[in-house]
């Protein structure tokens, strides 16, 4: 555990002065991840024997150098299997590694394991994965959050030393709120999306996991940059995501979005925010009033925009090409709409039924047309409220993390489990969430999760906001009792 618990800075301290090698780090999660995931269940897949074959290699003087990396199942990986959580997938394994894939390779990581989801990442609790849900590090009777919860609860539990997730509405800040770990979401455009199977193209956005806002940092280094095989990623510059941690918040205005304090908030989780904003000013914040007006419409934009781009991206899952194809088929209708009752789970089916609905003809602009409008609308509030405020705080999630099968049977409750995450994706901003505390429920300690959301482009600054509360602050060194 001593080695696991380690962050990626204070491993690659290690590594560097060769108190342990990078075989030595992959033996010691092998034998975590033998103790606790049974209990987890926060991995899919594990090669051990490929990560110590690359391990043998690393060069521990990049900037990843020999630092074992967990990789949400819809990420591709050549030669691993890339299930995204569904039985249509099954058997698939990857011939190519997504850009983030190969930027970590250069960079000196290693690879590892591939971490459960709900499936193609249609989901706020991990209930959804064909293979199983993944639990709370902290109670494994509850949920860890959605999509990307296997890659948060591995690095809660210490199976880790971070992970890459993928964020369509909430899915990495959700999930590391809830699991007490650094979950950021960046910009759409910074971090390129080829190699990720799409949810929602206008939408998705892969990023880090880890146990500090540093480590966040450090990978974000790594992964950003412009991709000419993906035609969103944006040519921007990169700079040196750490170079901006430990300044002062001297002159620094954080804004208070009225909509985000509202009642429907759990009282733990609202007294804990509020805290960690009176922490802020003891650091020298200036905090300041500002309005999303549209934020009551966010949900169900994000409900019409990302089922539309689903229900056209997954149609390309038809038993043709890969993946599960129903046997015998009379013809080829028969064979499309017995592949995908057999692989597709119910959310997903849901998704692509919701999505084919509001693309319909008589439809369109009746919702998709005007849910493009509302979306310019709420990208705007963000830049109104951005001329005010460096940075926007909130709680993450509107409570901690639910009992597991709590809204398996209402959707609409379990759609909203994201309303503090979605707007900052229908608006392409990033934003972190870290932990600020505990709720006490049913005797158990959950964490409670701070949102921090950034101008485009304002990773920077982001992270040196996010890294002055964790640093005077001992939140993120508290850590589940697992056996």
């Amino acid at each position: 555990m001593e080695l696991t618990s380690l962050s990626v800075a204070g491993l690659q301290q290690k590594l560097r002065a060769k108190e342990v090698s990078p075989a030595d780090t992959v033996r010691a999660l092998e034998a975590r991840i033998a103790q606790v995931d049974p209990q987890i269940h926060g991995y899919l897949s594990r090669d051990f024997d490929a990560a110590l074959k690359l391990a043998e290699s690393a060069d521990v003087s990049l900037p990843l150098g020999g630092v074992p990396i967990a990789i949400k199942d819809v990420i591709n990986v050549t030669g691993e299997p890339c299930t995204a959580a569904s039985k249509i997938l099954l058997g698939y394994r990857s011939n190519y590694d997504a850009t983030v894939i190969r930027k970590l390779r250069a960079a000196g990581a290693i690879p590892f394991g591939r971490t459960n989801l709900d499936e193609f990442a249609m989901g706020s609790s991990t209930e959804n994965s064909a293979f199983g849900r993944t639990n709370n590090p902290w109670d494994t009777s509850r949920v860890p959050g959605g999509s990307s919860g296997g890659s948060a609860a591995v690095v809660a539990s210490h199976e880790a030393f971070a992970s890459l997730g993928s964020d369509t509405g909430g899915s990495i800040r959700q999930p590391a709120a809830l699991c007490g770990c650094v979950g950021l979401k960046p910009t759409y455009g910074r971090v390129s999306r080829f190699g990720l199977i799409a949810f929602a193209s206008s939408l998705d956005q892969i990023g880090p996991f880890t146990k500090t806002v540093r480590d966040a940092g450090l990978l974000l280094n790594v992964i950003s940059g412009r991709d000419p095989q993906d035609s969103t990623s944006l040519d921007e510059p990169v700079p040196d995501y750490t170079a901006q941690l430990g300044r002062d918040l001297k002159g620094v205005r954080l804004g208070l979005p009225r909509e985000y304090f509202i009642e429907g908030v759990d009282p733990q989780v609202d007294s804990a925010v509020r805290a960690a904003i009176k922490h802020y000013e003891s650091l020298g914040a200036e905090i300041v009033d500002v309005s999303l007006p549209n934020t009551e419409h966010a949900v169900g934009v994000y409900y019409i925009i990302a089922t539309a781009e689903a229900s056209a991206n997954l149609a390309r899952f038809d038993g043709v090409r890969y993946g599960h194809r129903a046997p015998d088929p009379t013809g080829l209708l028969d064979q499309y709409g017995r592949t995908r009752e057999e692989g597709f789970g119910p959310e997903v089916k849901r998704r692509i039924i919701l999505g084919t609905y509001v693309l319909s003809s008589g439809y369109y602009d009746a919702y998709y047309l005007r849910a493009q409008k509302v979306r310019t609308l709420i990208r705007d509030d963000f830049t109104k409220a951005f001329e005010k405020c460096d940075a926007i705080v909130c709680p993450t999630s509107p409570e901690p993390a639910f009992k597991a099968g709590d809204r398996s049977d209402d959707p609409l409750k379990m759609y909203l489990a994201d309303i503090f995450t979605i707007a900052a994706n229908l608006a392409g901003i990033c934003g972190i969430s870290v932990p600020c505390g505990f709720a006490n429920v049913d005797g158990r300690q959950l964490p409670i999760g701070l949102q921090i959301l950034g101008k485009p482009f304002g990773e920077a600054q982001l992270l040196q906001i996010a890294d002055a509360y964790e640093q005077s602050t001992d939140w993120h060194n508290a850590q589940p009792t697992l056996a």
